[in-house]
């Protein structure tokens, strides 16, 4: 295996969407090269008896997933398990093949380890993307998939772009998760109100059993935020993802003026949504906390604050994927130091 902190000036010298395309690669390699494969797993996968848990009719081995937008057109399972995630979640996904915004968008802070992306939802569309997760699911580790409406889809049309999506794709998926919440579709964020989540969770929980979480933005209040999550759960919600990307541009000291902040800038306002959604709502639905995500000892403090799982994606770039075996054999000590011998004894140990 190569030293990531060897590479890393050398992927840093590319533009960071070329520098993504060719981890994409290499990812997707590991599917077609068994002994590759073995090595990552070897070195990468934890697996213990404390970090394991049932969720979603589910075995999760660990509880550290690779967040949306990494694999959009789930085309990297075999790599994203070898890199040691629990869970992958692929997408957005949308119906129509989507292009996204112009480039450049997608831009690194690297002084603040963080991310600013403007991608535009970019995906092959479901009839490629369905095939895909269809050939491979079920698949060793769960399967999430986000879906999000076309950026032509009028507001007024939206629900038909979800319903479509999940009537399409829910038996190759172990979870789905509603993406109303990117800043780069223009007025996506606007459907962020209770009337539209009523009708939304009460046609998508006609179309199936699997379950439905909604994944809010970080940019409201929290009195937005726990009222919105609440009646989403109300309405059939299977579980809430807090939290997205921040339009906060305060955060970082040159920010471009478009799309989304995560790593290190979003950590405390993710976690201050979560906390406060997780008050309310720990152990009324399943609640997973994304956003700044990068030490053991920050997965563990939202898994005390009720998360059952967490997720991660700037991390890899400034840490490399070491971080994921770092953080799961890090939840292994923290939760002995506890007294816990499970992790289910550790969510929500805080409220």
């Amino acid at each position: 295996m190569i030293d990531y902190e060897s590479l890393k000036p050398w992927l840093f010298k590319l533009q960071p969407e070329s520098a993504h395309t060719l981890a994409a690669a290499v990812l997707r390699s590991a599917g077609y090269c068994t002994p590759l494969f073995n090595s990552w797993i070897a070195k990468n996968f934890v697996t213990h008896p404390s970090l394991s848990q049932e969720l979603f009719g589910r075995t999760f081995l660990n509880p550290v997933g690779l967040g949306a937008g990494f694999d959009k057109n789930a085309t990297m399972f075999h790599g994203v398990l070898a890199m040691g995630f629990g869970f992958t979640e692929i997408g957005t996904l949308t119906p129509k093949p989507q292009e996204g915004n112009p480039r450049p968008r997608l831009w690194r802070h690297i002084e603040e380890e963080s991310l600013q992306n403007a991608m535009g939802f970019n995906n092959d569309g479901l009839f490629r993307i369905s095939h895909r997760l269809k050939n491979i699911y079920p698949f060793s580790t769960p399967i999430g998939v986000n879906i999000g409406k076309n950026k032509i889809t009028p507001d007024a049309n939206a629900i038909k772009d979800y319903t479509t999506l999940i009537k399409a794709l829910h038996n190759y998926a172990d979870y789905m998760v509603i993406n109303i919440s990117s800043p780069n579709t223009p007025g996506l964020r606007d459907l962020q109100n209770e009337a539209f989540i009523s009708q939304l969770f009460g046609e998508a929980k006609a179309l199936t059993t699997k379950p439905i979480l909604l994944k809010i933005a970080p940019d409201m209040s929290e009195d937005q935020a726990v009222s919105l999550c609440a009646h989403a759960v109300e309405s059939g919600a299977d579980g809430i993802i807090a939290t997205n990307t921040t339009i906060d541009y305060s955060l970082v000291s040159e920010p471009e003026e478009i799309g989304g902040l995560s790593g290190e800038v979003l950590r405390e306002r993710s976690f201050y949504i979560f906390d406060a959604i997780a008050r309310e709502l720990f152990g009324k639905t399943t609640l997973i906390s994304v956003g700044g995500i990068s030490t053991p000892e920050e997965a563990y403090r939202r898994i005390r604050a009720g998360a059952s799982l967490v997720q991660l994606y700037s991390a890899l770039v400034f840490k490399g994927p070491e971080v994921i075996e770092e953080i799961n054999s890090g939840l292994i000590d923290l939760i002995a130091q506890d007294g816990f011998s499970s992790i289910t004894q550790a969510i929500g140990a805080d409220r």
